[in-house]
Parts: structure tokens; sequence; C-alpha cells
């Protein structure tokens, strides 16, 4: 899942958004969302379909595991 925080603060720019941003819009701690695209964690299935859901993306997508 190295993929899942490149491509999480990629979507994230896209929207010009700031982690504080994104994680009072998707209900994820900032730290979470920090340490997910520093890739120091695994993101929770819950977080992952909150960010899908919010970006428009499949889980999939998001993970890295389609383009």
């Amino acid at each position: 899942m190295e993929k899942f925080g490149a491509i999480l603060k990629e979507l994230r720019e896209e929207k010009n958004l700031s982690q504080l941003q994104l994680s009072r819009l998707v209900d994820i701690s900032q730290s979470s969302i920090a340490r997910y695209e520093l890739n120091q964690a695994e993101p929770r299935l819950s977080d992952i379909r909150k960010l899908a859901i919010f970006f428009g993306v499949t889980a999939d997508y998001l993970v890295g595991m389609e383009e």
C-alpha cells in the first residue's frame, strides 16, 4: 500500500486543501492524514472509504491497485 500516501497527497493538493482542511471535511485526524501521506501508517478501511467517497475515486485507485 506504499502508493496510498502519494495518491492521497496528490488528490488533496489537486483540491488545494491543507491536511487540516481535509481532516475536517472527512472526519479523520490531521495526524493520521500526515502519517498516511508519509507512509508511516496503514490506513484503516473506514478511512479509505471516507477518502474514496470524498475524492470520487474507487478504493482500489486510492490504494494504487488501478490507474
